[in-house]
C-alpha cells in the first residue's frame, strides 16, 4: 500500500477584506508576489534619525523622501510550516526603476513569526518616491533551513585552501 505524505501548506490570514494570497506570476516563478496595503494605514518610518509612524494618504499613496526606511504593511499574517522560512526581496523593477532597497536583504520572515506581515525598504534615491496601495512591492521565496547543535571544538584545516576574501583568485 502507498502512502500519501500531504505537502506542506502555509496558513494564510488576511486582516483587511481586500487583501489577496501571495501568488506566483508564471507557473516558473520561485517566488510569491506580496503586495502594499496602505489604505487607512500609519507606516513605521525611520526619518531624520528618529522612528516616526506616517499616514499614507487618502487613497493609499505613501511617499518616502531620500533617505526614509519604512516597514510596508502588507495586510496579512501567516504561519509557515516548521523548518521553512520566508525570504523577503524585492522586485527587481522596484530596485532598478524607483530607487528602493532592501536594507536587510534578504529579510527573513520565521515560521513562528505571529504578527501582520511588513516588507523593509529604503529610498536610495534622490528623489521622493511613491508606493501605492496594492502595489506589487516585494516576493517572497520559501525556503528549507536546517537546525544543528554547535559544539566547542578545534576547527582543523580540511582541505589545502587558506585565506578569506579572493583568496581563489
Amino acid at each position: 500500500m502507498d502512502t500519501i505524505i500531504a505537502a506542506p501548506s502555509i496558513v494564510f490570514e488576511p486582516l483587511f477584506d481586500d487583501v489577496t494570497v501571495p501568488s506566483r506570476g508564471t507557473t516558473g516563478a520561485a517566488g510569491y508576489d506580496v503586495r502594499a496595503h496602505l489604505h487607512g494605514r500609519a507606516v513605521r518610518t525611520w526619518r531624520d534619525g528618529a522612528e516616526v509612524m506616517l499616514s499614507a494618504s487618502a487613497n493609499g499613496a505613501f511617499t518616502l523622501e531620500p533617505g526614509d526606511v519604512a516597514l510596508i504593511p502588507l495586510g496579512f499574517r501567516a504561519r509557515l510550516p516548521a523548518g521553512y522560512e520566508a525570504q523577503v526581496r524585492l522586485r527587481s523593477s522596484i530596485a532598478f526603476r524607483r530607487g528602493l532597497v532592501l536594507p536587510n536583504a534578504p529579510g527573513t520572515i520565521d515560521a513562528d513569526y505571529p504578527d501582520e506581515w511588513l516588507v523593509m525598504v529604503r529610498n536610495v534615491s534622490t528623489q521622493r518616491i511613491t508606493i501605492e496601495h496594492g502595489e506589487r512591492i516585494a516576493q517572497i521565496i520559501l525556503h528549507r533551513y536546517a537546525t544543528l547543535d554547535w559544539s566547542i571544538g578545534v576547527v582543523t584545516r580540511s582541505t589545502d585552501r587558506s585565506g578569506g576574501i579572493g583568496s581563489t583568485g
